[in-house]
């Protein structure tokens, strides 16, 4: 049958501006694209359990994005589909308006593809969604539905959270690109909160560019959101995409915590380095030895004391409905003194301040954005050690495929930029990811 006959169809792993590419030729593509996604999804869905609801109304709207299906972490507001926040106590609730990104993304053009499975709200008790490279394993979390999503190929972009390592890590187990912009990057108004100091709101694609695409459509500011920084304005060019920034100067840091990295991971990453260098980046070895003391300790004194604020009024009034960790994080955040909390907040803006002057002289950090591989066993989804430094200081951070581990899992690597600096942390990862050229393919669920 000739292909006008059957209209174009998109390659499997297509990304945004792939796909938007083929729309400016291909209006038909446009209309059928959708609706291939929600067969996909239906046909995965009962092994990768990605979804917490899946879409109805898949009518094309006009805009930049048109055509473009993209999920929704399932703690963000959508008023024409359920909220569960992960909770069975938001079961049945449907808010009465939209997130503020997913409105924008609305009036872009998108077409919103559903919730993703979110842990009980962002915290640490797990969905049943699996890592589509291997069912026995988590896909991390608490973004868990959105990066199995985009790595099995249903849709080429989702939302996702990060509160310490939501987005990176979750797109490093799956194989994806993850990025984490500046904090208060794009406006969280509607999506409930864990810890109003560091929630963060990103993305999972396939490309750079596709995230590059995403935040220069969604940046923004809301009155609703007293945390909002603009960022300089730039914008993507459909065929070219971002300008890569070549030959970068890198800071590689490792962390003291470096010995408890799997060995196949330290492998990938010292290989990673060899091969940018070897294409003409300039790589240092960096300590940042005080924000390596400071972060953990202080980023969870000030999550579970925001979180405690938060959730105790909700775990006493439902006490068979929410779960052991959520409890947990109540009872640790009580514990923190008024004390205790401002000297991490005083640190926080200590160490944020500092970051410019700790890199100077470099382009961005290469760094990781995990131990490892994925853990086995859905009840744990990672360590978040290496991503929490960088939402402690509310720094751009990207994570790109780089490898794979001994259980044939994705092991990623993490470029970091300083605060605010999002486009330069982009052309950089646009730049490695190019010389690194490692496409990790479409898990076999997808098939």
């Amino acid at each position: 049958m000739s292909s006008s006959a059957t209209g174009s169809a998109p390659r499997a792993g297509a990304g945004v501006l792939d796909l938007l590419r083929l729309f400016q030729k291909d209006q038909a593509a446009a209309e059928r694209h959708a609706a291939a996604c929600l067969d996909k999804a239906r046909a995965i869905e009962p092994q990768l359990k990605a979804f917490e609801f899946l879409p109805t109304d898949l009518q094309r709207r006009p805009g930049p994005l048109s055509g473009i299906p993209v999920a929704i972490k399932d703690i963000i507001a959508t008023s024409e589909m359920p909220t569960t926040n992960g909770s069975p106590i938001y079961r049945d609730h449907v808010p009465a308006r939209d997130a503020w990104v997913v409105e924008r993304l609305r009036n872009l053009g998108a077409t919103i593809f559903g919730k993703t499975v979110s842990t009980e709200f962002a915290w640490r008790h797990p969905g049943p969604t699996v890592n589509p490279w291997n069912s026995a394993h988590t896909p991390g979390g608490s973004s868990s539905g959105s990066a199995a999503a985009v790595a099995a190929g249903i849709v080429p972009l989702a939302l996702g959270s990060q509160t310490l390592g939501s987005v990176i890590r979750p797109a490093a187990f799956n194989g994806v690109v993850g990025f984490k912009p500046s904090f208060g990057a794009i406006p969280r108004t509607g999506v409930h909160p864990l810890s109003p100091s560091l929630d963060h709101v990103g993305f999972f694609a396939r490309r750079v560019d596709d995230v590059a695409l995403a935040l220069s459509l969604l940046a923004g500011t809301s009155d609703s959101d007293r945390h909002g920084v603009p960022l300089p304005a730039f914008q993507v060019d459909i065929e070219a995409g971002i300008a890569p920034l070549p030959n970068p100067r890198l800071a590689i840091v490792r962390f003291e915590k470096w010995s408890r990295v799997e060995i196949e991971q330290q492998k990938v990453f010292d290989t990673a380095i060899e091969t940018l260098r070897k294409a003409g980046a300039v790589v240092e070895e960096v300590g940042l030895a005080e924000l390596d003391r400071v972060n953990w300790h202080a980023i969870n004194v000030i999550l579970a004391a925001e979180g405690a604020a938060i959730f105790e009024d909700l775990v006493t009034r439902y006490p068979d409905r929410t779960s052991d960790p959520l409890k947990a994080l109540v009872a640790s955040g009580e514990a923190i003194t008024a004390i205790d909390y401002l000297e991490a907040k005083k640190e926080q803006g200590r160490r944020r301040d500092a970051l410019a002057t700790d890199i100077k002289g470099f382009d961005a950090i290469l760094t990781l954005p995990a131990f490892g591989e994925a853990p086995r066993g859905l009840h744990y989804t990672g360590d978040a050690e290496y991503c929490a430094p960088w939402t402690f200081v509310g720094a751009p951070a990207v994570t790109l495929p780089a490898g794979f581990g001994k259980n044939a899992l994705p092991l990623g690597i993490q470029i970091v930029g300083d605060y605010r600096n999002d486009l330069r942390v982009l052309e950089v990862a646009k730049w490695v990811e190019a010389a690194l050229g490692f496409d990790p393919g479409i898990p076999a669920i997808a098939a």
